[in-house]
């Protein structure tokens, strides 16, 4: 909108996906008017992602600052999926059974115990378990698994049940949904824009977001009875790293690759690692049905944490964007914050090491406080369907293909060590 003109809303989301969605909602509650742009909601990222919540086994060496903001989003998961429930009237598939991290080999175990004490050291809940002790918990867990550990608070949602709950709560606080993409920020009719552009954050705000393409199987259990298994699994497989997510009415979720690559295509390779690493590590999978395989992208940044904040020199524009493998667990903290920032000018300290100044040499712009009257300013958000032309956002998405039928405390960085949000000195594991 250009003039003096009032605008049509007072926020704007481009996409809906779950950060996006979820931003929408808080602002509609708060009395904003809201309006979400988007072709196809749910359409992106939601469909593919496998939905953990792993603020632990996703703690990785050089990652202090942004396994902070992991644990505290997690904590806020409980309450979060309570009151998105209540507000929607829809199950999430919220569970809380915990992971199972395990190694097949004795040379997986050692990588995988060399993370465990690097976990620990940060006070992070994970207790080593023997394999009698593993299969106790989990019987149908190959023999040969040599050790592993449980990560309590590591839980999971199903996103597909996520994107859903978070429309209708949305609908509910009457923010409204316009069904065509946003081509150019310049073209949204609104004081605050909220971007949930994902990958194509990159094309509307500069930002350096980049695809990381993964693909991930669904599988199902014979019968239509629930899978052998309750706790999420993540191991190591003769170096292959994978995880199995179980869902309540059977479904197995398979993943992931890693791959530096903006294509969405599904390969035989990436389906047979995938397949022997599961099938190592449970054998019943061997008469599971294979129901599907998908490719899709990951919205990634230089240093694998989130873009939250103003834009450095533009005090209208918010990111919200690049949260990689992370932004289903993320999406409360994302959705609370940024709407705060949206309503009051004030930016949550949590925010501070992931502005997207960090990645320029211009000073951070400062948003003034969010009162009606007060000058546009744009949101852009990562977990989202994204209503661009290139591919969407959040942990993975893209197009599917159809095979058969249908946390605790964490120590701050000490001196000496690596100050970056996320910067990574290991090998990405689980993805």
């Amino acid at each position: 909108m250009t003039g003096s003109a009032a605008p049509a809303v007072d926020v704007a989301v481009v996409g809906a996906g779950p950060i996006g969605l979820a931003i929408a909602w808080r602002c509609a509650t708060r009395g904003l008017r809201v309006a979400v742009h988007d072709p196809a909601p749910g359409s992106g990222a939601s469909a593919v992602a496998a939905g953990m919540l792993s603020p632990v086994a996703e703690a990785y060496f050089g990652e202090r600052r942004l396994t902070e903001l992991l644990v505290a989003s997690a904590a806020r998961w409980p309450g979060f999926a309570a009151e998105l429930t209540e507000a929607s009237g829809v199950e999430i598939g919220y569970r809380t059974e915990g992971t199972l991290m395990v190694g097949l080999t004795g040379d997986d175990l050692a990588e995988a115990r060399r993370l465990w004490a690097y976990q620990q050291g940060l006070g992070l809940p994970v207790t080593p378990l023997r394999p009698s002790e593993l299969r106790d918990r989990e019987p149908a867990l190959a023999p040969r698994v040599r050790g592993g550990a449980l990560a309590p608070t590591d839980h999971q949602v199903d996103p597909r049940l996520l994107v859903p709950a978070l429309r209708t709560a949305a609908q509910r606080a009457n923010a409204a949904f316009v069904p065509r993409p946003v081509r150019r920020l310049s073209d949204v009719d609104a004081r605050i824009t909220v971007v949930a552009a994902g990958c194509g954050a990159a094309a509307l705000t500069g930002l350096p977001v980049r695809p990381v393409k993964g693909q991930i199987l669904r599988l199902r259990a014979p019968g239509g009875v629930a899978p052998g298994f309750r706790h999420v699994i993540r191991g190591y497989a003769d170096g292959e790293h994978v995880y199995l997510v179980p869902r309540a009415d059977g479904e197995v979720v398979l993943g992931a690759t890693v791959e530096e690559r903006s294509d969405t295509t599904v390969t035989a390779g990436a389906v047979q690692r995938l397949l022997r690493a599961g099938v190592d590590l449970l054998p019943e999978l061997t008469e599971y049905d294979l129901v599907e395989a998908v490719a899709g992208l990951r919205p990634g940044t230089p240093d694998n944490a989130p873009i939250l904040g103003p834009l450095p020199g533009r005090p209208d524009v918010l990111a919200a964007t690049g949260h990689h493998r992370h932004g289903i667990v993320l999406t409360p903290i994302t959705a609370e914050t940024i709407a705060d920032l949206v309503t009051t000018g004030v930016a949550d300290p949590l925010l501070g090491p992931f502005g997207a100044d960090r990645f320029t040499d211009a000073p951070p712009a400062r948003p003034r406080a969010g009162d009606r009257s007060g000058p546009r300013r744009t949101v852009t958000s990562s977990a989202g369907t994204g209503d661009v032309a290139r591919p969407d956002a959040g942990d993975l998405s893209g197009r599917r293909r159809t095979v058969g039928s249908s946390a605790g405390d964490v120590a701050r960085p000490g001196a000496g060590e690596a100050d970056g949000p996320g910067r990574t000195t290991e090998e990405d594991l689980w993805s």
